[in-house]
This record gives C-alpha cells, sequence and structure tokens, in this order.
C-alpha cells in the first residue's frame, strides 16, 4: 500500500466513526423522550406523586443529555 492510499483509508475511517457517534446522540434523544412520555404516564396515574416523579426524570434526562453531548464531543474530537 501507498503512502496516500492509507491518509485516504484513515480520512474515511475518520467519516464512518463521525456517523457511528451520531447513533450517541440519536439514542439520548430517543432516552428523554421515552424518560418525560413514562413521567407523563406516572404523573396521570398519581398525581399525588408529582413533585418526585417530575425530579427522577428531570435527573434522568440530565443524564441522558449529557451522554449525547459527551457523543457530540467525540465526533468532533475524531473530526478534528
Amino acid at each position: 500500500m501507498e503512502v496516500a492510499q492509507v491518509a485516504t483509508d484513515i480520512e474515511s475511517l475518520k467519516y464512518i466513526g463521525m456517523g457511528l457517534v451520531a447513533l450517541g446522540m440519536l439514542g439520548a434523544a430517543i432516552g428523554v423522550g421515552l424518560i418525560f412520555g413514562n413521567a407523563t404516564q406516572a404523573i396521570a396515574r398519581n398525581p399525588g406523586a408529582e413533585d418526585k416523579v417530575r425530579k427522577t426524570a428531570i435527573l434522568g434526562a440530565v443524564f441522558a443529555e449529557f451522554m449525547g453531548l459527551l457523543a457530540f464531543v467525540l465526533g468532533i474530537m475524531i473530526g478534528g
């Protein structure tokens, strides 16, 4: 293999890695949707537990969004 061929292969692998990182951000979006959907159902079933459910849902959403942000930063690092 020539040096130019190897450099091209590594560059193409960077783009594949960045595309796979997008799946991490997609997973975070799906996770947040599930969290708030289930929190809405829980509040509808037991309105008295609204404060506790809301706090737990927001904390779960923060962790899910952090994973999405981490995936985004990883993508930027791979591309840079």
